[in-house]
């Protein structure tokens, strides 16, 4: 193949991707609720598959599975609702709160001989800003949660679908002996990951918004929702869900209370997400820590808030398909965090 055949190849590709994109963010409205019921259909996969090794007809393992799904959903839209409205009408004041506190420490530092022009804190730093984000942030994904007919509706079809995939791949494969050994390990090591992440932001939602509640903050329930949804983006999703919380709490009871909040954020992500995460998960989830930072700022963009939180799912699922073809490996490669290129780098001494 010639030079030039490669660079059009290339050029080819990258206009696809571009193509690819810009699609993605136009028809978001649709996209979004796919991919969030090919994500609810990832985490019940693995019990729909034990309950059918059980003899239990597929009909009813996906009723059951509904009704879980269902179950939860109203449970979270219940919980947070009406704080997401209330934070949202309360907005105003906590802004006012906050630049009056930022104007009281420009004040302070002056009083040092430290003078500091307002105009530029502001535009480093807007702490007021900080909470019309969250509030938005929180009402996207309210909005979300309340509208999941289309969501609901997809989850079951893919979930009737789930028992024939294998055969499907066979198909593929022109073998109906075909070893799916390589798909079976793909499958199971992102529904290792998703389930991992679920049990452990469950953990971390709870103790936060139990944390919050002890210390007096407003909303605790609906912070520590938010930092379950946001622990799913790993190193900078606690970090995320921590700010606004503890800005309400500066607005709220002062820096001694802010600061105490922040301890407990801190404690937290340290025991589950640097202790507890990696010891259960191992190798972890095969992504540098800068794809993954560039992942949440791409999917964000592409498709809001929800492409925030299924930023890593998502990249891990392009990672797995780019590793499957040899004239694309070297992408899954540059994807892969450092162990698995040292890895590599030993099976070829070997």
């Amino acid at each position: 193949m010639s030079r030039i055949q490669v660079q059009g190849g290339s050029l080819l590709a990258a206009a696809a991707f571009v193509v690819v994109v810009a699609g993605m963010k136009t028809a978001a409205v649709l996209v979004v609720p796919l991919l969030l019921a090919i994500f609810l259909a990832t985490i019940c996969s693995p019990p729909l598959y034990w309950m059918k090794g059980k003899g239990i007809p597929n009909s009813v393992s996906i009723l059951l599975l509904m009704t879980g799904v269902i179950v939860v959903q109203v449970v979270l839209v219940s919980l947070v609702s009406s704080s997401i409205a209330d934070f949202s009408k309360n907005l105003p004041v906590y802004q006012e709160r906050l630049i009056v506190l930022m104007s009281g420490s420009l004040k302070l530092l002056s009083n040092y001989g430290i003078e500091v022009e307002a105009n530029e804190i502001t535009q480093l730093f807007n702490p007021a800003r900080i909470l019309k984000l969250a509030a938005n942030t929180l009402n996207s994904l309210g909005g979300v949660l309340t509208n999941t007919f289309f969501v609901f509706l997809t989850f079951i079809f893919i979930l009737s679908e789930a028992a024939g995939f294998p055969n499907k791949l066979r198909a593929l494969n022109d073998n109906k002996d075909a070893d799916l050994s390589k798909y079976s390990q793909i499958l199971n090591g992102v529904n290792r990951y998703l389930g991992i992440k679920s049990l452990t932001s469950l953990a971390t939602g709870i103790i936060i918004g139990t944390w919050l509640m002890i210390q007096g903050v407003d909303y605790p329930v609906m912070w520590g929702v938010f930092a379950f949804l946001l622990n799913f983006i790993p190193n900078i999703g606690s970090i995320i869900a921590a700010v606004p919380a503890v800005l309400l709490a500066l607005v709220q009871m002062g820096s001694g209370s802010a600061m105490v909040v922040a301890l407990g954020f801190i404690l937290v992500n340290i025991i589950i997400g640097s202790v507890v995460e990696p010891k259960i998960m191992g190798k972890g989830i095969g992504l540098s820590a800068l794809v993954v930072f560039l992942s949440l700022a791409f999917w964000g963009w592409v498709l809001g808030p929800v492409g925030m939180l299924l930023s890593v799912p998502l990249t891990m699922a392009v990672k797995i398909g780019l590793s499957g073809r040899e004239s694309t490996r070297w992408i899954s490669i540059l994807l892969g965090s450092n162990r698995e290129a040292s890895q590599i780098m030993a099976r070829r001494q070997n």
